[in-house]
């Protein structure tokens, strides 16, 4: 059986701007995040490097089996719903379940 998830995992480091943006749209919907600073901790700029070919890329997301460098909120969002969905607020569920405004607007639903 597969470990548990309990948060997505995210390296940033100080001053980045996108990290900033990122952190704070998944704080905004309540998304656990476990974060590691990769100036502070050499193990997690380890890990960021092997992730991008030796660069130092941030922000990095790790969810289970997922890897994301620099990645949007959406697909972040659905690296969790791949590997960890019981990491998303209820809203966030049924907002993935429900759909689009294109089905809705062709009575897709």
């Amino acid at each position: 059986m597969r470990d548990q998830i309990e948060a997505v995992e995210f390296y940033w480091r100080r001053g980045c701007g996108f990290c900033f943006a990122l952190d704070r749209s998944l704080s905004k919907r309540g998304i656990p995040m476990d974060k590691h600073n990769i100036w502070e901790e050499p193990l997690a700029a380890e890990f960021v490097r092997s992730a991008t070919n030796g660069a130092e890329t941030v922000p990095t997301i790790r969810v289970g089996s997922v890897t994301l460098v620099n990645p949007s909120p959406k697909s972040v969002l659905a690296a969790i719903e791949s590997e960890a969905p019981h990491l998303l607020p209820a809203e966030e569920v049924a907002e993935s379940e429900s759909p689009g405004l294109l089905a809705r607007l062709l009575g897709r639903n």
